[in-house]
């Protein structure tokens, strides 16, 4: 008895960690970058689940068992779950705004592409931009800090326990910087249309006769892709500040 008691234990613990790594995975970028099946994601979070339960023995010390218990923690599970995925939402979200400006400055307003994953429209440089993010995230192994902060939320956290942090300055905080950040990435981007703006209007003044309309778009098209390159190449110290921001305001907001 006392054996199926714990096996019961170790079953129960394990769906209510995966409850807390699911979100993650379906609805986070970068992971909703990319086209994951459903089963294999169900059991990419179970296994890891799996694996985080068995290196820590005292998660199946549950505190009861009854079905109202395991809903309710259930339910507990899934709300702290979402913690990193709206940090990640915002992080990617800023890179995505940035992006829609300089479509629209540059005149590529309309030239929407359609994401295969999600089935949604996305702004031309925004996805660039949230492409090179998700690159610089595997490539600094941001998925390995992921797995960090889900071993500490444990000792933060524990499961079925746990309520929300009553303080939200954490959370502004980050938001502030985000978008702070993502305006470093592509601020060159727009100060440069900015100022090419700036001199056709003068050149339309100069010389009425030009469509200074047509020439706008044509020197905008050239002088984005020109900047943009060197912008993205000159950006590695800030996407990776925006992504040591992500992770470190993740465990403030357990």
């Amino acid at each position: 008895m006392e054996a199926a008691g714990l096996l019961e234990n170790y079953i129960v613990a394990c769906l209510l960690l995966s409850l807390r790594f699911l979100p993650l995975f379906l609805f986070a970028p970068p992971f909703s970058l990319m086209r994951i099946p459903r089963m294999a994601t169900v059991i990419i979070t179970f296994g890891f689940a799996a694996a985080m339960v068995g290196a820590n023995p005292q998660l199946t010390q549950l505190e009861e068992l009854s079905r109202s218990w395991i809903v309710i923690s259930a339910a507990k599970e899934i709300f702290f779950g979402f913690i990193p995925v709206i940090v990640l939402q915002i992080m990617f979200g800023s890179l995505y705004m940035v992006g829609r400006t300089i479509d629209i400055q540059a005149g590529f307003g309309l030239a929407l592409l359609i994401d295969p994953t999600s089935r949604g429209q996305r702004p031309l440089f925004g996805t660039i931009f949230a492409y090179g993010a998700a690159a610089i995230f595997f490539a600094v192994n941001g998925h390995h800090d992921l797995l960090r902060f889900f071993a500490l939320s444990i000792d933060l956290v524990p499961l079925g326990s746990g309520t929300l942090g009553s303080s939200i300055t954490p959370l502004l905080n980050y938001i502030f910087i985000c978008f702070f950040l993502a305006l470093g990435i592509g601020g060159a981007v727009i100060f440069a249309l900015f100022i090419t703006d700036l001199l056709v209007a003068m050149l339309s003044r100069t010389v009425p006769q030009m469509n200074a309309l047509l020439l706008g778009i044509q020197v905008k098209a050239i002088l984005v892709l020109f900047v943009t390159p060197i912008s993205l190449g000159l950006s590695g110290a800030v996407f990776l500040r925006l992504i040591s921001n992500a992770i470190g305001v993740m465990p403030k907001l357990m």
